[in-house]
């Protein structure tokens, strides 16, 4: 499993890449959404199973990247699984998440077991 992980706070990023490796997952980086939608941009297809998106960062939101993902030429890129991740966790937020071509939405402070789970079970629907 590949995941993309983006996240600005570098802790946060730490933490989670730490987990998701803990849990025999590949993981790549971005710090911000601008630098996620190149990567993603100049990934190639299969390269990231699933990203994992903050919402909350400072150069381009989540919500713009996975607008700007889903826009994508390359249709396999185009369609990785997006699930959100943020401290925001009201119906609106997950509501907002979705209207930006987002499948998913997490909480944060993130559960490890629902993480894990959140992650395996996009992973079987691909």
């Amino acid at each position: 499993i590949k995941v993309f992980l983006v996240e600005d706070n570098e802790m946060n990023r730490e933490i989670a890449a730490d987990i998701l490796t803990e849990s025999g997952v590949t993981v790549d980086t971005a710090d911000d959404g601008d630098v996620a939608v190149e990567k993603v941009r100049n990934s190639q297809p299969g390269q990231y199973d699933i990203i994992l998106m903050d919402i909350q960062m400072p150069t381009m939101d989540g919500y713009e990247a996975a607008r700007r993902i889903r826009k994508l030429d390359n249709e396999q890129l185009a369609s990785i699984p997006i699930i959100a991740m943020t401290a925001n966790a009201f119906e609106e937020d997950k509501n907002n998440a979705l209207a930006a071509g987002m499948d998913g939405h997490l909480a944060k402070p993130i559960d490890i077991s629902t993480l894990i789970r959140t992650v395996a079970s996009y992973i079987k629907k691909k």
